[in-house]
């Protein structure tokens, strides 16, 4: 379906979850996370992290650990209370807190009364207005209580680490979790009022088949899944000590990993999901993302592709991100310095950047062309990234008419790579990602 250039892919860009992205990030000056937050009017939404798993799978690049012992889990449940009420002294009266996520790690690592203990926290804290609850959660350790405690919470979103459904490969990866574990947590999460469920996977895993991709694709598409997430795993062990774990000449290579890109897409679209950007999928039909890719009102942050439209999200938690109009901010990462900095009521958000004027120009650049497809770039910047398009125009990959630069079908997999040419942090040495696809 789509042509392949490795040329064109051999450069590792980011996933532009952001911009500047977090790589870019650099020593903060502490006021100006207080001051950011002091300033914010309208809607926000907030990002909890729960740094913690009961089992760490050597793929994960997230900032977790095991949640063994009880001392630093609670340890860190009181710093993170601790943090959200130096946040709330800040608190401006006309912020309105209209979505809370929990994500991590994987936030059921937590008991279930911590969890509600939290979630009566931050209530209190921010008088939520209506809000969208959602979480993330490891099938692996999703017991009946969570679902009781999901359903009082009002929780409707959900999403599960399923990765694949092969045995091989999630020996391979650490993620050992049967095909029963995953209908049981299905069950459990739509009985408890969850009405959007969404499926992690991925495809580059370590032996892994095109067949055994498809395998798995049919079967979270019978269990109903109303989105899927199919990431390119990225193996990236000089970052990520853990994936030293997975050896590398075990692991696809690029030209079969875009097959495997290429054949998970066709599958989804051609069996009732609505692609959103390259690599998420939803199904039509009253899913927000499906509907926010169709109309064009698609937006990008930390958590991914989102319908949500507030120009806050607010991090909390060891490593959070908060992004601000002209200021992305992030929390100390390590845990044990994060607990030790809240417990002495010292402002936590350490790193970061503020967004010049060019930056907002890039970045809304960069998510346009990553959720919708096209952009208006002025003269001055089309010019300055003219020869660098040109081989992706020269092979029909895009498409500039006039101000617009226009991805063309055949050219979403090389988005990320284009979306790139406009990151003035790019020219910088020593950056390191992961494949573009």
């Amino acid at each position: 379906m789509w042509p392949y250039y490795p040329d064109l892919l051999a450069t590792p860009v980011p996933r532009y979850t952001s911009y500047p992205t977090a790589a870019d990030f650099g020593p903060l000056d502490e006021t100006a996370h207080i001051q950011a937050l002091e300033r914010v009017l309208g809607d926000v939404s907030l990002y909890v992290h729960i740094p913690f798993c009961e089992k760490i799978c050597f793929y994960c690049g997230c900032n977790t650990g095991v949640s063994g012992r009880e001392k630093r889990l609670q340890s860190y449940l009181s710093a993170l209370h601790s943090e959200i009420d130096m946040v709330a002294r800040h608190w401006p009266s006309g912020a309105r807190v209209r979505r809370i996520s929990f994500g991590g790690g994987s936030p059921n690592a937590l008991a279930p009364v911590d969890f509600v203990r939290l979630v009566d926290t931050l209530t209190v804290a921010f008088d939520p207005v209506d809000p969208i609850w959602s979480i993330e959660l490891d099938p692996r350790t999703l017991t009946p209580e969570w679902g009781a405690v999901i359903e009082r919470v009002g929780i409707t979103r959900a999403s599960l680490g399923v990765q694949t459904f092969d045995a091989s490969c999630q020996a391979a990866i650490g993620r050992v979790q049967n095909e029963d574990t995953i209908l049981s947590s299905v069950d459990l999460l739509r009985n408890a009022g969850v009405t959007s469920l969404n499926f992690d996977l991925m495809y580059g895993l370590p032996g892994q088949t095109e067949d055994q991709l498809i395998d798995t694709l049919h079967r979270t598409r019978v269990l109903g899944a109303d989105r899927i997430a199919l990431f390119g795993y990225a193996h990236v062990p000089h970052i990520v000590p853990r994936q030293r774990m997975i050896p590398a000449d075990n692991l696809p290579g690029q030209e079969q990993r875009f097959k495997m890109a290429t054949m998970g897409y066709a599958y989804l679209v051609t069996h009732g999901y609505t692609p959103v950007g390259f690599d998420h999928f939803a199904r039509p039909g009253g899913d927000p993302l499906a509907k926010a890719a169709m109309e064009g009102t698609l937006h990008r942050n930390f958590q991914g592709f989102t319908e949500d439209d507030a120009p806050v999200l607010l991090g909390l938690g060891a490593s959070a991100i908060s992004s601000f109009p002209d200021l992305l901010t992030q929390n100390e990462k390590n845990s044990g310095r994060y607990r030790m900095m809240a417990s002495q009521q010292k402002p936590l958000a350490n790193r970061g950047v503020v967004r010049s004027a060019d930056d907002r120009r890039r970045g809304r650049i960069i998510e346009k062309l990553l959720c919708h497809g096209e952009a208006q770039v002025n003269a001055e910047l089309m010019a300055h990234t003219a020869c660098a398009l040109q081989p992706f125009v020269a092979r029909g990959l895009a498409d500039i008419t006039g101000d617009v630069l226009t991805i063309d079908p055949d050219g979403l997999p090389y988005a990320r790579t284009i979306a790139a040419l406009f990151d003035s942090y790019r020219a910088q040495p020593g950056r390191r990602f992961s494949s573009a696809i």
